[in-house]
């Protein structure tokens, strides 16, 4: 079964990392995301799966719809 891909608000993404003072490297290190896929969620490349958008929030001390694009 295909897992469903999320919509990430990149910029809140980007202000959240920047607010804990993490580079992309570091987040990439705490969540265990590539840094590279991080990368390309602030931009709003990609779209994230869901185990990907619960390490990401978990590093951040954030719930995972916090960093779900608004409908």
């Amino acid at each position: 079964m295909a897992e469903r891909f999320i919509e990430v608000d990149g910029v809140k993404l980007r202000e959240l990392r920047r607010r804990k003072m993490l580079s992309l490297r570091e987040l990439g290190e705490r969540s265990g995301v590539a840094f590279d896929n991080i990368n390309k969620l602030e931009n709003e490349k990609h779209r994230a799966q869901p185990r990907t958008l619960r390490k990401l929030a978990e590093a951040l001390g954030v719930e995972p719809h916090e960093l779900m694009k608004e409908d």
